[in-house]
């Protein structure tokens, strides 16, 4: 401490604020456990130990929310987790530093739009009378309702996703591209190694860590889903599959006022996030010679 005191004066801010919006609000999460009364408040309300998770666990939505959670955050890990990837190793293969340039903004400029904004430009194009279905009527007889029917839904978050944060998301493989020494490239093109043999045997390798480190913390928030968007996104119609745990939390806590209950849902949404990032961190660890995120 007394070496390094001007360090950790540094770090004090984000540790406080670490603190008290991450760590502080933990203890709310004890109203899961208790028949919560506003008027008791959290220490005065009774307990009813795990009655709240009983009731989830046996309610007949229970298998519908989680099974549209893990089938829309494991099709959204498995399609989203290479796109970032594939457009770094693109990138780096552009020497034209303008043309390089250019070609990053256009990409990063998606996940600067609202939530909000990126919905609403959904609803739109992708409506009855939209430039989409505009073009279909060219090969089919009617306009599609792709955000009525349910079997659209995932598809449409998931490419939408892919659309607003592949870009942003590349830049970490790119500035660890960036460190790559040219004079390896040259060697192995001497060597008469292809365009792919480089990637595989010089690009690859070094990105390897850091892949493995982002892909352990996607899966560890497997079912942390974005609650805005799907939210904004749920019709009527497409409810049975839209209906994904955190929008059930919203509309189960904030519009129906069972707190308990919708704690309790969420800490169980939690609790398997952990076992999740605690498994997939092991598996990887196995297969990436003892690399993982601890």
């Amino acid at each position: 401490m007394r070496k390094y005191g001007f360090l950790y004066l540094l770090l004090a801010p984000a540790l406080i604020l670490t603190l008290v919006f991450k760590y502080g609000p933990m203890y709310g999460a004890v109203i899961a456990f208790k028949d919560f009364s506003p008027i008791k408040g959290i220490l005065g309300s009774d307990w009813v130990g795990f009655k709240n998770f009983d009731k989830f666990l046996s309610s007949p939505n229970f298998e519908v929310i989680f099974m549209n959670t893990l089938k829309l955050s494991l099709l959204g890990l498995v399609l989203s987790f290479p796109v970032p990837v594939l457009l770094a190793l693109m990138l780096n293969q552009i020497r034209r530093a303008g043309l390089k340039k250019n070609i990053q903004l256009f990409l990063y400029a998606p996940n600067f739009i609202s939530v909000v904004v990126v919905v609403g430009m959904l609803f739109i194009f992708l409506s009855p009378t939209g430039p989409v279905n505009q073009l279909l009527v060219w090969f089919i007889d009617e306009p599609i309702m792709f955000m009525s029917r349910p079997e659209y839904f995932r598809w449409i978050y998931i490419l939408s996703d892919i659309w607003t944060g592949a870009g942003w998301s590349s830049i970490i493989y790119v500035a660890a591209l960036a460190n790559v020494d040219p004079e390896q490239h040259h060697a192995a093109h001497l060597d008469g190694a292809n365009l792919l043999q480089r990637i595989r045997h010089i690009d690859l390798p070094t990105i390897r860590p850091i892949m493995a480190i982002v892909f352990i913390l996607a899966a560890g928030g497997i079912m942390s889903i974005g609650f805005e968007k799907a939210y904004l996104m749920q019709t009527a119609m497409n409810l049975p599959t839209s209906e994904i745990i955190p929008t059930y939390v919203y509309k189960i806590g904030l519009q129906s006022g069972d707190y308990a209950y919708s704690a309790a849902v969420g800490l169980f949404n939690s609790v398997i996030n952990v076992i999740l990032l605690v498994t997939v961190n092991f598996v990887v660890k196995k297969l990436n010679e003892g690399e993982g995120l601890y």
